[in-house]
C-alpha cells in the first residue's frame, strides 16, 4: 500500500505509477467508473423526498436558542464565559474532526484508549449522532460523492448539502449502496458500543450540563446564561462549521488535486472547522491523516493528533508521500491545460 507513516519517506524515481495505486488501494476511495454509473442514474430519477417535520421543529428551536445565547455573549455574559463558549466549541469540534472523522471514519491513524476515550467524550459534546451513524454517512459520502447515494449530495442544493438533508427522508439509493459498506470495524469498537448504548445520557451530561455547569460553578455565570451561550450556541455553531464542509466546501473554492470532483480547498474553511477545508485534498487521498498537504495553514486536528501521537496515543498515522502528491497536481495541470487547447480549437 502507497502510504506511509511519518517515520518514512521513500523516494522513488518513477511516482505515476505510485500514484495510481496510493488513490486506488486508499480506505475510502471512490470507484469513479460507479460514481459516474450513479450520476446519470440519478438523471433518469425523479425522487421527491418526505419533510420530517419533527426535525424541521427541533432545528427551528435550536436556532432560536442560539440567537438567544448570542445575544447573552454580545450583552449579558461574562468574559470567562465567552472564553469557554470559545474553548468548548473547539473541544466538541475536535470529536468530530480528529474522532468520527479522521479516526473512526477513515482509520487514517490509530489510537490507543486514553486518546479513544477522550474523543468519544468530546464527540458526545458535540452532538452530531453517534460515532457509527456519523462514519456510516461519512463513508457513504465518500465512495459515492455527489451521487444520490451520498447523503448530501451538492447536486441537489446547496441548502440541501448544508442542512436539508437532515430534514427530509433519506434518497433509496443512499439506503441501497450503504448496505454495502463494511462497519465491522466500528460495530466491534467497545468504547463506541459504549457511546451508542448510552448516546443520550451522555449527549445530556456533555453537550449540555457540564458546559453549564462550568460557566455557574466556575465563576458565577447565571445559569441560563450559560446554559444559552456555552451550550446551546456553542453547539448550533459546531453544527455549521461541519455543515459548511458539507455545503461550502464543495462550491467555493479551487480543486488542484482533482478537477473533476466537487470538493475545493477553502482556506477560511479551514481555521472554521478547525483543518478541515483542504477538502480537495481529503478527497483525493481520503486517508491522510492531515487531510492537507501544506503544513502552514491552520489544521488544529493535526495539531491535536501529533500532540496524541507525542503522548504515545496516537500512531500509524498515514501520510501521502510528496512525490505522489506532486505528481497527481502535475497530472491536473496538464488536464487543464488539455481543456484549454480543446476550448481553443473550438473557437476557431
Amino acid at each position: 500500500m502507497i502510504i506511509f507513516t511519518q517515520t518514512e519517506a521513500p523516494i522513488v524515481e518513477n511516482a505515476v505509477p505510485r500514484l495510481e495505486k496510493a488513490i486506488k488501494e486508499q480506505f475510502l476511495s471512490a470507484d469513479l467508473d460507479e460514481v459516474i454509473r450513479l450520476r446519470e442514474e440519478s438523471k433518469k430519477q425523479d425522487f421527491k423526498p418526505t419533510i420530517i417535520w419533527g426535525l424541521v421543529v427541533f432545528f427551528a428551536f435550536l436556532h432560536f436558542g442560539a440567537l438567544i445565547g448570542a445575544y447573552h455573549l454580545i450583552f449579558n455574559a461574562k468574559w470567562q464565559t465567552v472564553v469557554w463558549t470559545f474553548i468548548s466549541a473547539i473541544l466538541s469540534g475536535i470529536g468530530i474532526t480528529a474522532g468520527a472523522h479522521r479516526l473512526w471514519a477513515h482509520r487514517s491513524y490509530k489510537a490507543k484508549w486514553p486518546a479513544r476515550v477522550i474523543l468519544m467524550v468530546l464527540n458526545c459534546m458535540a452532538f452530531q449522532t453517534d460515532v457509527i451513524e456519523w462514519s456510516y454517512d461519512h463513508r457513504c459520502h465518500h465512495k459515492w460523492t455527489d451521487t444520490d447515494a451520498d447523503p448530501h449530495n451538492i447536486n441537489r442544493g446547496f441548502f440541501f448539502s448544508h442542512i436539508g438533508w437532515l430534514l427530509v427522508s433519506k434518497h433509496p439509493k443512499f439506503i441501497e449502496k450503504g448496505k454495502q459498506l463494511d462497519m465491522s470495524d466500528l460495530l466491534n469498537d467497545p468504547i463506541l458500543a459504549f457511546q451508542r448504548r448510552h448516546y443520550h445520557p451522555l449527549v445530556a451530561l456533555f453537550c449540555f450540563l457540564l458546559p453549564t455547569w462550568v460557566c455557574v460553578w466556575g465563576w458565577g455565570e447565571n445559569a441560563l446564561v450559560g446554559l444559552y451561550t456555552a451550550a446551546i450556541f456553542r453547539f448550533c455553531w459546531t453544527l455549521h462549521t461541519t455543515w459548511f464542509i458539507n455545503s461550502a466546501a464543495h462550491t467555493f473554492g479551487y480543486r488542484p488535486y482533482d478537477v473533476n470532483i466537487s470538493p475545493v480547498q477553502s482556506v477560511w474553511a479551514s481555521v472554521a472547522a478547525l483543518g478541515e477545508g483542504g477538502h480537495n485534498y481529503h478527497h483525493t487521498f481520503p486517508q491522510d491523516y492531515r487531510t492537507s498537504e501544506w503544513e502552514f495553514t491552520l489544521n488544529f486536528t493535526k495539531m491535536v493528533i501529533d500532540g496524541f501521537a507525542a503522548l504515545g496515543w496516537a500512531y500509524d498515522l498515514k501520510v501521502v508521500p510528496d512525490d505522489v502528491i506532486n505528481c497527481q497536481k502535475n497530472k491536473q495541470i496538464e488536464i487543464l491545460k488539455s481543456r484549454a487547447t480543446t476550448a481553443s480549437f473550438g473557437l476557431t
